[in-house]
């Protein structure tokens, strides 16, 4: 379990994240959303120790990372797959990690084997691909067989086979009754593999539900009819005191009303439908929705094709173009 309390990290006068409070809790996949510059990896270094934050705290299992004894056996992360040696080998990699957390020397074996690198442990991980990479550092993040795992977007560089392979992986684990924590900008995939969702947006806890839920109280849904006698439809539902909104193509958009009571609607004045379908936002959509308001880089896609931003004075840095960030980032 991870708790985070009051978590605040400040940087001079910029606050990246702002007295977040809630628990990572095992036995289910908990998603980690935010736009670009939401704070989510302060947050995940943070729980690492690797920063320092400026108030609130931490707990692993009950215990600050600093203060576990041997933490690969807690808790795996997967921040930064390039963070490995390159000079090394994938198994001398993975080796030196376990030596320093007095894990057993076949447990590299093993892992190198679940990852699906058995035929490469003995190269260089300079030469391996963004996918090979990645599974390495999956790799490194199974090394300490943990009851937590933190993963920052693991499918980056992986192809179908991989995404499909880590997506089951993470199901399994928390099934397992592990806790596992993951961050990813793809809506798709995430969708796909997470049950729970904590949302942060600049810094800020913005959600701390179910996905279903998360959907649910973030997006509309919405009943979709259309048939050829869509005149008769329209009085029918009139008649009924429910309100159907034209939406093109012949078909009515009905809020409030389930797909069983409008076809039984439709059943009992026999009227034929060509459709009668339950529609509901994409996770992709319910986020854009919530974090509206908390993007702090927009992009503008106004300008015409041969426009260049304005410049501004040299400051002998060479040329830049468009205002300068406040914060420098």
């Amino acid at each position: 379990m991870i708790e985070l309390d009051a978590l605040t990290k400040r940087y001079g006068t910029k606050t990246a994240v702002d007295r977040l409070t809630f628990t990572v809790r095992p036995g289910v996949v908990t998603g980690f959303l935010g736009p670009n510059g939401a704070g989510k990896s302060t947050t995940m270094r943070m729980m690492l120790g690797l920063d320092n934050p400026t108030s609130g705290s931490v707990r692993i299992d009950g215990k600050r990372y600093q203060d576990l004894q041997e933490p690969l056996r807690y808790i795996g992360a997967l921040l930064d797959a390039k963070s490995m040696h390159g000079g090394r080998s994938a198994y001398n990699n993975l080796l030196c990690l376990a030596q320093s957390n007095r894990i057993p020397a076949s447990r590299v074996s093993q892992v190198l084997d679940t990852v699906g690198l058995t035929a490469v442990a003995r190269k260089k991980s300079k030469g391996f691909s963004l996918g090979m990479g990645q599974r390495l550092g999956i790799a490194s993040a199974l090394l300490g067989d943990p009851e937590i795992l933190m993963f920052d977007e693991p499918v980056n560089g992986l192809d179908p086979e991989g995404i499909h392979w880590i997506r089951n992986l993470m199901k399994a684990l928390a099934a397992e009754g592990r806790t596992i924590f993951v961050s990813s900008h793809l809506m798709s995939e995430m969708a796909l593999t997470a049950d729970h969702l904590i949302v942060i947006g600049q810094g800020k806890l913005l959600a701390d539900t179910s996905m279903a839920d998360f959907i649910q109280q973030n997006s509309r849904s919405y009943v979709r009819l259309r048939s050829p006698q869509r005149e008769r439809l329209r009085d029918v539902l009139h008649d009924n005191f429910i309100t159907a909104v034209e939406a093109g193509n012949g078909t009515l958009e009905i809020d409030g009303q389930s797909t069983e009571a409008l076809g039984e609607l439709a059943a009992r004045h026999q009227i034929v439908l060509h459709e009668l379908s339950a529609q509901r936002a994409s996770l992709e959509e319910a986020f854009m929705q919530m974090t509206a308001s908390a993007v702090e880089y927009h992009a503008h896609t106004d300008a015409g094709p041969h426009e260049r931003p304005a410049a501004r004075p040299d400051d002998g840095k060479g040329p830049q173009w468009g205002p300068r960030d406040p914060e420098g980032a």
